[in-house]
């Protein structure tokens, strides 16, 4: 397994690595984990540079960066391979696109926006652009996450309309691998004026059914267990669910999104600031190149 890591001068760069790390170690050794790490210069090579300044401001960087990149390195445990580089391009998100799809990767993995409040989520233009463009799926580590001694529950939210198998299917082969309880939440918001007892119900035999069809893939590998939370908004909703400090949400892209490709709708984006616990979201299509015959995981 391959995870590509945002490496940046600050401490999104520090959270990201640490759920690099966090979900590393904790898988079986038989599917060890290759870290990636990699920061992102704004522009071309200085060999590329038109004009003196221009070649001497991106010499200057990718010094910089290089020196950076190796105090990362030594924060990375001897037992786990990893790399380090430093790409050029239009955009950090695009670059790490594009070392994502040099060869198999499963996961992408960068912080939240460093002004965000500590252990929320604000998005900022990188991870947004990755979370409606890439190809693999994108892990992201809130503002002052810090790596929890094991991690000790998946938890993947579903809902009841069409492309949910894919995020399911990806949660119980992960929950296996990772060797940890997984959890199915299905999440409802409803006003006064809804059928908030129809609505609960119609979601409870979904999630059911969803729970039945899970521990048959996981064949008593590990727990499985469903949640309905409900509340009069999405955030009011997870508000009424527990969290381990050890937790990971995974969660599927909008149906709107290409095949192949990640696109986060409007419910995941209300998850995503309200969670206190790292999110990872895939592709609505598992990527080809990844792993054979749908069997993906992160």
């Amino acid at each position: 397994m391959r995870y590509v890591v945002g490496i940046t001068m600050d401490k999104r760069g520090r959270d990201a690595v640490s759920l690099a790390l966090t979900l590393a170690q904790s898988t079986l050794t038989s599917h060890p984990v290759e870290l990636d790490l990699v920061h992102v210069i704004r522009g071309v090579p200085p060999e590329q540079a038109v004009s003196k300044p221009e070649r001497e401001f991106q010499k200057l960087c990718l010094e910089e960066a290089q020196q950076w990149m190796a105090k990362t390195h030594d924060l990375i445990p001897k037992t786990i391979h990893s790399t380090t580089s430093v790409h050029f391009s239009d955009s950090m998100a695009t670059g790490l696109i594009d070392k994502a799809t040099e060869r198999p990767c499963d996961l992408i993995v960068v912080g939240a926006a460093s002004h965000g409040p500590l252990r929320r989520f604000t998005v900022g233009s990188v991870a947004n652009a990755l979370l409606h463009s890439s190809p693999v799926s994108v892990a992201l580590a809130p503002s002052g996450y810090l790596p929890p001694s094991r991690l000790t529950r998946l938890t993947c939210a579903l809902g009841m309309r069409p492309g949910a198998e894919v995020a399911l299917n990806v949660a119980t082969q992960s929950s296996v691998l990772h060797d940890v309880p997984l959890r199915l939440i299905s999440l409802i918001a409803f006003d006064a004026r809804s059928g908030a007892a129809e609505t609960t119900d119609a979601a409870s035999d979904h999630a059911k059914k969803l729970l039945v069809r899970a521990s048959q893939s996981v064949d008593n590998a590990t727990e499985v267990m469903v949640d309905v939370a409900h509340g009069r908004s999405i955030e009011s909703a997870i508000d009424t669910l527990t969290w381990d400090e050890g937790e990971i949400v995974l969660i599927g892209s909008n149906r709107l999104a290409r095949r192949q490709s990640i696109f986060l709708g409007t419910t995941a984006n209300k998850m995503l600031r309200s969670l206190p616990v790292p999110m990872v979201v895939v592709p609505r299509f598992p990527a080809p190149e990844s792993t054979a015959d749908d069997d993906i995981s992160i």
